[in-house]
């Protein structure tokens, strides 16, 4: 039983989660409605491309299952920016990265899904105004606060393992009337490949001394690997083998959100399952979404393939382009009404699922990375109450902020998440990676690699957003400037991406070297070599001074007198006694490190499984990849 009133109970519940609600956790965190809504209208746009981050993120899982985990759950840790603080010590790493993450979760991840979200509910509906759309926003929002408030991860593990079943069982029964609409695969092959929009939804521009459409088919339509100098809303082949892999490492290993389902698992052959789990479903993205995304594009020519700025704004209200509202179209037009009903379930079940694991998560960092900053001796009950606080905080901000997702609505919302993950989170990537295989890094030289990494990728940032250019076909002049145009449109985000990791290795192995090495006995269980130590681990300076503050609070705050008003904040939040709490975390230094060392123990015919069920995953990967290449 995960106990909510404790803090593992609250952010991991109690680490004592099986392999398949994990994995369904996983896979229900990553596809949010922005899937729904991005995949399918990136399909419609170009093909089956957009389906490599889906094929990538397999090859992702297994790193996460077999690399990382181990040493996260080794380690102890709760959050991202923990494990960095207990690896290099000091603060200011763990406070870069937290703050970071928040911003990101905020302004990509809970952004993107409103926008979706936004799209159809709008749409479904029939709303015209404003008004209805933020009322039924704000609903949302509050139901999926509830859910996080209430019960911490261990609820939000079952609602995602439920919304798992909802999404795929919807999902497949609008592929399937999908593909019987356009003729099956053959049939969507040869007439996706003809699907262009009429001449009067169609804007033109010059390509190679040629006029052409703005939203040409291309020939390559049913390759996943594109040319090298493909442009900005194209995947280009070498960013598969770059950018797109350092993202997904992030995304996928070392980003709060995915990587705290996994330290919830009972030990690492639970975790293991898990990602296996969760690999093994992100092969029906490509075809529950990519490929209906195409039929869409078959079916809808002039909606979903308008690019004449006048006339996309009056079917979408967008006069970049309507491609985003192709799953949207299939849903109403195709699936009779009961059914349509249970996809505006599923899909208000993939918003809700990525938007409790984002509260959950957000809550956990503000709690133990933030908070304990200005708060080091906050009591348990107190970082309980303020980590479901904390959700409500979040519920305001993203609130605010709906006006202006809408005015990021011209843009490719899949493409925008992922050129912005590019623009901040290779530094990210370089440290995780060089801090769990290579000991010899340290404080000095991750703090620089991720400072110089963060400004080069706000400066592209910058470039990127702060810079518009007129929609395709609206005959209004580029008014950028020249550097401008060469750093963006001749410099894909993916490829950037590279650059940034690249650069931040470099500066954090430089440094690193012209510094202090940390000593060996502070590393045990926080680097890959050192995961199996059952040594005791010697803390950094600045932990053993946190530990003895805390220990002195703990006995003050035991023998303080309760108010009558934090007592019923505790009935409130499910928070127990005090002092029955503490009773769980009185274990010697030496029985901890052993505890920690046996989250790893696997047995033999369980790790020879999973392994060959890794191996199995992955070449059903390749032959994917080898199939649509």
């Amino acid at each position: 039983m995960s106990k909510r009133s404790s803090i593992s109970g609250y952010f991991l519940a109690s680490r004592n989660m099986h392999w398949v609600p994990v994995g369904a956790s996983l896979f229900a965190s990553n596809i949010g409605s922005e899937h729904f809504i991005g995949l399918a209208g990136s399909g419609a746009a170009s093909g089956v491309a957009i389906a490599t981050y889906e094929m990538n993120a397999i090859f992702i899982l297994m790193i996460l299952g077999w690399f990382f985990v181990p040493v996260y759950l080794s380690s102890g840790i709760y959050t991202m920016p923990e494990y960095l603080r207990l690896r290099f010590g000091g603060q200011r790493i763990r406070v870069f990265l937290s703050v970071l993450a928040l911003l990101l979760y905020i302004f990509t991840k809970i952004s993107a899904d409103l926008l979706s979200g936004a799209l159809y509910i709008k749409l479904a509906l029939g709303l015209k105004g404003e008004s209805g759309l933020y009322l039924s926003i704000l609903v949302l929002l509050i139901i999926a606060a509830i859910f996080t408030i209430g019960g911490g991860l261990s609820a939000v593990i079952w609602t995602d393992f439920v919304q798992t079943i909802l999404m795929v069982i919807g999902a497949f029964i609008l592929m399937v009337f999908a593909m019987v609409e356009v003729g099956g695969y053959d049939g969507l092959v040869e007439k996706y490949s003809k699907a262009e929009a009429d001449p009067a939804f169609t804007a033109m521009k010059l390509e190679n001394g040629k006029n052409v459409s703005c939203m040409a088919i291309q020939e390559n339509f049913m390759h996943m690997l594109r040319p090298a100098d493909a442009p900005g809303d194209d995947l280009p082949w070498t960013g598969l083998f770059t950018g797109m892999l350092i993202g997904s490492i992030w995304y996928w290993c070392a980003d709060q959100v995915i990587v705290q389902r996994t330290l919830a698992s009972r030990n690492v052959s639970h975790a293991k399952g898990g990602v296996l789990l969760a690999g093994t479903l992100k092969f029906l993205p490509l075809f529950l979404l990519v490929l209906p995304g195409m039929a869409a594009r078959v079916l809808y020519r002039n909606e979903v393939g308008c690019s004449d700025p006048v006339q996309c704004e009056a079917i979408c209200q967008s006069p970049s382009g309507c491609t985003n509202i192709a799953f949207i179209l299939l849903v109403l037009d195709l699936m009779p009404t009961g059914l349509r009903g249970l996809m505006l379930a599923v899909m208000m079940a993939a918003l809700m699922s990525s938007l409790t694991s984002v509260f959950n998560s957000a809550s956990t960092i503000f709690t133990i990375d933030i908070w304990t900053r200005f708060r080091s001796k906050a009591s348990d009950s107190e970082l309980l109450i303020v980590g479901r606080m904390f959700v409500v905080v979040l519920l305001v901000v993203s609130i605010a902020w709906i006006p202006i997702i809408n005015s990021y609505k011209e843009s490719q919302l899949f493409h925008y998440i992922q050129a912005v993950s590019n623009f901040l989170c290779p530094p990210i990537t370089a440290v995780f990676l060089i801090a769990l295989f290579w000991p010899r890094m340290n404080e000095p030289g991750a703090f620089w690699a991720l400072m110089v990494g963060f400004a080069v990728g706000l400066i592209r940032f910058g470039l990127q957003f702060g810079y518009s250019s007129p929609p395709c076909g609206s005959g209004l002049e580029d008014t950028r400037p020249d550097f401008v145009k060469s750093a963006v449109d001749k410099f894909h985000y993916l490829h950037f991406g590279a650059f940034s990791f690249l650069l931040s290795s470099c500066v954090g192995v430089l440094v690193s070297l012209l510094t202090p090495a940390i000593a060996e006995d502070k590393l045990y269980r926080l680097t890959f070599w050192t995961r199996f130590s059952t040594e005791v681990r010697a803390k950094m300076e600045d932990e053993v001074d946190e530990e003895e503050d805390e220990t002195q609070d703990k006995i003050a705050s035991t023998l303080e007198e309760m108010s009558s008003g934090r007592k019923c904040i505790n009935l409130i939040c499910g928070i127990e006694n005090q002092a029955d709490m503490e009773d769980e975390n009185i274990k010697s230094a030496q029985e901890l490190a052993i505890e920690a060392s046996e989250f790893l123990k696997e047995e033999p015919k369980y790790k020879r499984l999973s392994n060959i069920v890794a191996v199995l995953v992955m070449s059903m990967a390749a032959f994917i990849y080898g199939f649509f290449a």
